[in-house]
């Protein structure tokens, strides 16, 4: 599944400079900056560890879910 974000054209083009090949998605690049930052942050990789163990378990939220309650605060 994929979804869309929202970005100002600088960090558009802050991305674009941090491709390795222009054919490189922006996914990749978001992808690599992230495990990045994993790396550097072990409080940061703890909370992705424990997101993926309750995503796998099933205890998720959908984003219908979340905009409803979100609405009607």
């Amino acid at each position: 599944m994929y979804t869309t974000i929202k970005i100002s054209s600088e960090m558009r083009h802050l991305l674009n400079a941090m491709k390795i090949v222009g054919s490189e998605t922006y996914e990749s690049v978001i992808e690599d900056l992230v495990e990045d930052h994993a790396e550097l942050n072990p409080n940061f990789r703890k909370s992705l560890e424990k997101a993926m163990a309750e995503y796998k378990k099933g205890r998720t939220v959908s984003f219908a879910d979340i905009k409803k309650k979100l609405a009607s605060e």
